[in-house]
């Protein structure tokens, strides 16, 4: 009575915590149906037998196996995400770590080891979190798979990714990112899941999975909380 559940979105009051009203839950875009066996992106049609691919995965290789995400970065999913990157919103994280769980059961194996895109540590210093691990830990509570915060090192600051072209966000991030040193002898033939909060082009996501390669790992499957989608 005193402090009543309120929609994460819009503050309207609800049943139970972290959850999000009527409107805001229709208003949301969740990623259901037929996707992208790649990264998730949604694509028109039903589900058949053969993994599908999107325009893009067709196109241009992608080092993981799987792909997933729970919304699209587009109105309430953009602002989602904008909330708890920027609006210092963790209230967030317990809900996406939910639909995230959802999305991502496909990729779950007994063994895997989930693990965050790292921030350097002068973002980390100026942001004080990192929201991608924030999620990670999330995602580890709801699938009960181990999780490990740091298993990734960002060892080059980059600029922003805004605007710029698929090649020149590969190129930016060219070992920027590798296998924290302590923790190889964790990942030696082990399948990761590697979580973010966005996938945009998935430079990241790819620097971060050959990192993974690169010190033996097994399978490598990546899993976001919102996948950017191209304007039909």
């Amino acid at each position: 009575m005193v402090y009543p559940a309120r929609c994460t979105l819009c503050g309207a009051v609800v049943d139970s915590d972290f959850g999000l009203c009527g409107p805001c839950w229709r208003d949301t875009p969740f990623i259901s149906g037929l996707v992208c066996e790649t990264c998730g992106v949604p694509l028109p049609g039903e589900g058949h037998a053969e993994a599908a691919h999107c325009d893009d995965c067709l196109r241009m290789a992608r080092p993981w196996s799987q792909g997933r995400a729970a919304i699209r970065y587009h109105e309430n999913g953009r602002k989602l995400i904008l909330m708890l990157k920027h609006g210092d919103r963790h209230d967030l994280v317990r809900p996406a770590a939910k639909w995230m769980a959802r999305a991502a059961q496909p990729l779950l194996r007994p063994d895997t080891l989930i693990a965050p895109i790292p921030l350097h540590w002068g973002r980390m210093l100026s942001r004080r979190f990192n929201q991608s691990a924030l999620l990670a830990q999330g995602l580890a509570r709801e699938t009960g798979l181990p999780c490990c915060p740091d298993l990734l090192t960002r060892f080059k600051r980059t600029q922003s990714l805004k605007g710029l072209s698929v090649e020149a966000r590969h190129a930016m991030l060219t070992d920027a990112i590798r296998v924290t040193a302590r923790h190889r002898g964790l990942i030696a033939g082990r399948s990761v899941l590697i979580v973010d909060d966005v996938m945009t082009s998935g430079a990241t996501l790819s620097v971060a999975t050959q990192a993974c390669f690169s010190a033996g790992s097994g399978e490598v499957s990546v899993v976001t909380l919102a996948r950017a989608v191209k304007d039909a």
